[in-house]
């Protein structure tokens, strides 16, 4: 019975040797089919980790934001990809960055493979989301993660304000994340929309040389202020 790997990517431009287990690496070399959020960044991230198979030799199918179906069997159709062939071997799901499928498309294709009977195989890696947890110090016993805030300012900042309410209420940690070029605006959008005493947590470029992680309540951050501008962040409030 085939199976499906789920793969995770390092989180930028980290050595994968630092990051990922090697039996994973080694298992990868075998696959010849991949569900990819990016095609160019997932061939350059296979090479970075000695994968020697010709590319024109490997099939990838591109599950991402622009992916207009609802279900991967209209996915494959639209692409001309004979299902029956990728049932009879081994298929890999790799994220453009961290965990496949947490805050990344690929669960189309699990949800695929679970209703084919196939095994899903999970693999252990990077996840910018649970690393920023870890290292916040906010509470990890109950938190709730909401992937991407409104991008208007005003429709943001009343976002925030639901947000720290529903910590305030409920002494969960709130976490969620932004396109690196509008990271900073979105710090600046904290400090306006949160009570000086909720604390936050902003954790950017996460197992880089640029790495910075630290948690201060806002009347802090207003003094010492975090410039996160085009990095990968993730920001966590608990009230």
């Amino acid at each position: 019975m085939a199976r499906l790997m789920l793969l995770p990517a390092c989180l930028g431009d980290a050595d994968p040797a630092l990051v990922l287990p090697a039996s994973y690496l080694v298992r990868m070399q075998h696959l010849r089919v991949f569900f990819v959020e990016d095609l160019r960044s997932a061939r350059r991230f296979l090479r970075k980790i000695g994968y020697k198979v010709p590319f024109e030799e490997v099939l990838f199918v591109e599950l991402n934001e622009h992916t207009k179906a609802s279900c991967l069997e209209e996915v494959l159709r639209q692409q001309g990809v004979d299902e029956a062939l990728l049932l009879q071997q081994d298929m890999g799901v790799l994220s453009e960055a961290g965990l496949p499928c947490v805050a990344d498309p690929g669960a189309m294709a699990v949800d695929w493979a679970h209703r084919r009977g196939l095994s899903v195989v999970p693999f252990s890696g990077p996840s910018s989301l649970f690393m920023a947890l870890m290292a916040s110090g906010l509470n990890g016993q109950d938190f709730c993660f909401h992937g991407y805030l409104p991008t208007a300012p005003k429709d943001r900042i009343a976002r925030i304000r639901e947000l720290e309410a529903v910590s305030l209420k409920r002494k969960q940690t709130q976490l969620f994340i932004e396109a690196p070029y509008r990271s900073q605006a979105m710090f600046e959008s904290l400090l306006e929309a949160c009570r000086p005493s909720t604390r936050l947590c902003v954790a950017s470029s996460i197992t880089l040389e640029d790495e910075f992680i630290r948690t201060r309540n806002i009347a802090e951050w207003k003094k010492h202020p975090a410039m996160v501008h085009k990095k990968n962040t993730v920001f966590l409030l608990l009230a």
